[in-house]
């Protein structure tokens, strides 16, 4: 496992070739300035100058870090470094703008919290730990799926959870010819009616947790994630947060014990 960055130390072998160039639109979402949707419009429209120059198309590359960008007459750039840890409430969703008008994590943070990008994304339905911060290396960094970051969720579903289910999405589980698995499963209870897990996955695929269910016959009622990392959620609220320190981060994507590990002592 590669040692996570941040904007002290940096690995000197990424995990994989380094992109730097981005789309311009995507540059302008990734530093918080704009959502892609927006920035695609204001590019467009001739509001947005990279060294000086307008440019009219969303697609061109770009380096963030190198180039000097103005939006509507005003000079944008990377904000100071933070990150945060968020307790995302159900039934909020994880993007800057929705398009049905539903509540984004950015409402419930307010306005001072829109320069940061999520690190992944936690469904409607989904509540729990979500980190957002202003260093987008980092959260491609633990989103990419070749890091394998553990991601710990408290899972409720209808009906008993059997040994061999267990077994069956430890060793894998083939959906439409992509296969998914769970590093480790625990059953915390279970009952004919129900059954509560905790369940760890280290890639973090769309709505991973609930196809893996889906696909042994039970749907999923309730979804929160309690780690990410090595960082958990501990007693925050849901809409509660606190900022993180880079050394919380340093010391939260080390590699770590598998959750069957650590309950077991090994």
């Amino acid at each position: 496992m590669v040692p996570c960055p941040d904007r002290i130390a940096l690995p000197a072998r990424p995990s994989r070739p380094a992109r730097p160039h981005v789309t311009l639109n995507r540059a302008l979402s990734k530093l918080g300035i704009l959502s892609r949707a927006q920035a695609t419009v204001a590019i467009r429209a001739g509001r947005v100058r990279v060294d000086g120059r307008v440019v009219r198309d969303p697609a061109t590359l770009v380096m963030p870090e190198r180039v000097r960008l103005i939006v509507d007459g005003e000079r944008r750039g990377r904000a100071a470094w933070r990150a945060i840890l968020f307790h995302k409430p159900r039934g909020v969703v994880t993007t800057r703008v929705d398009p049905e008008r539903r509540r984004t994590v950015y409402d419930v943070l307010g306005d001072d919290m829109r320069g940061l990008v999520t690190v992944g994304r936690l469904d409607l339905a989904t509540s729990g730990l979500l980190v957002l911060t202003s260093d987008t290396r980092l959260a491609d960094w633990i989103a990419d799926p070749v890091n394998a970051v553990s991601r710990v969720y408290v899972v409720a579903v209808r009906g008993r959870v059997l040994e061999r289910d267990i077994e069956t999405l430890i060793t894998g589980v083939d959906i439409g010819g992509e296969t998914l698995r769970a590093e480790a499963v625990m059953i915390r209870k279970a009952s004919n009616r129900e059954s509560h897990l905790e369940v760890e996955l280290r890639e973090g695929k769309n709505r991973e947790v609930r196809r893996l269910f889906e696909a042994i016959g039970h749907e999923v009622t309730r979804l929160k994630r309690i780690r990410l990392g090595g960082l958990e959620l501990g007693s925050l609220e849901p809409g509660e947060w606190r900022d993180l320190t880079r050394a919380e981060i340093r010391a939260a994507f080390q590699p770590r014990r598998s959750l069957v590990s650590m309950r077991s002592g090994r």
